[in-house]
């Protein structure tokens, strides 16, 4: 890691996934003498502190005012309150560069809250963020630089994948796929555990299968140049019994199934952001 890449970054919130952001960085060689975190209360920053060696404040003001970078990370209700709390109490926010990682609130919200001038990048990283195998997908303003760009990217590749993307709508669609689609998977897992029961298998072991069993297929999904249906044909061979199993999943268009679950999914987000 060159100086160039490493700047002083402060967390505004210390909740799970900043939590995982700042760990991922710290596994990574980001030297913790570059990264800060607030928090109301004491226990999230005192553990911050043990584990990781970071510089931690109950002081948004402090954390703010010393950092190049600034990390919004508090739960979307509580986001105009800081915001403007910060606008007032921080000067030239407009010469740092901000973060948002908080669902649902559009660019345009924090040029209200905080100034027309700010550069911003608003990510929206999914949960499996916090064990480094993420999906984030980032937009940023026109005032971002590459090198901000480039910072960012950094910063949220230490959790997983990173994905820029051309507008704000986009980010619905990759919330209603990679920010509810473990969910979707867990309820698929789930299911297939409850089948693992019903013929004979305990839970300890029908969930090990298939939690290893979904672990290799990505992993072999990740590894392959084959698309996802060649993929699915290399493991099913005709007339047997995983082409038997298949043809259930596709008599009752698991397919067009998904396709409706995203569409729901993306419609909520698109809810959200009014509402916010």
């Amino acid at each position: 890691m060159t100086s160039s890449n490493v700047r002083t970054i402060g967390f505004i919130g210390a909740g799970n996934m900043p939590q995982s952001i700042l760990g991922g960085m710290v596994k990574g060689g980001y030297p913790t003498t570059a990264i800060m975190a607030s928090n109301p209360s004491r226990p999230k920053l005192d553990m911050l502190e043990e584990k990781y060696g970071i510089y931690t404040s109950q002081d948004n003001h402090e954390i703010a005012g010393k950092a190049d970078v600034i990390v919004l990370s508090v739960k979307p209700q509580l986001m105009r309150e800081v915001c403007e709390d910060l606008a007032a109490h921080v000067p030239d926010l407009d010469k740092k560069l901000i973060i948002t990682i908080a669902a649902g609130l559009r660019l345009e919200r924090y040029y209200e809250m905080l100034g027309e001038n700010i550069t911003l990048i608003r990510v929206m990283p999914n949960t499996p963020s916090l064990v480094a195998e993420g999906v984030s997908g980032l937009v940023a303003d026109s005032n971002a630089t590459d090198a901000d760009k480039d910072f960012v990217t950094q910063v949220f590749n230490y959790v997983g994948l990173t994905l820029w993307l051309e507008n704000e709508d986009a980010i619905d669609v990759l919330g209603a796929v990679a920010g509810s689609g473990p969910a979707y998977f867990f309820e698929f897992m789930h299911g297939l555990q409850r089948a693992a029961e019903d013929l004979g298998f305990d839970a300890e072991q029908a969930r090990a299968m298939v939690q290893q069993t979904a672990l290799g297929a990505a992993k072999m999904a990740i590894e392959s140049d084959l698309s996802l249906v060649d993929l699915r044909k290399q493991v099913t061979s005709k007339g047997g019994s995983t082409a038997k199993g298949i043809e259930v999943y596709q008599n009752s268009e698991l397919s067009d199934i998904s396709k409706r679950a995203v569409g729901a999914a993306v419609t909520r987000n698109q809810e959200m952001a009014k509402l916010f």
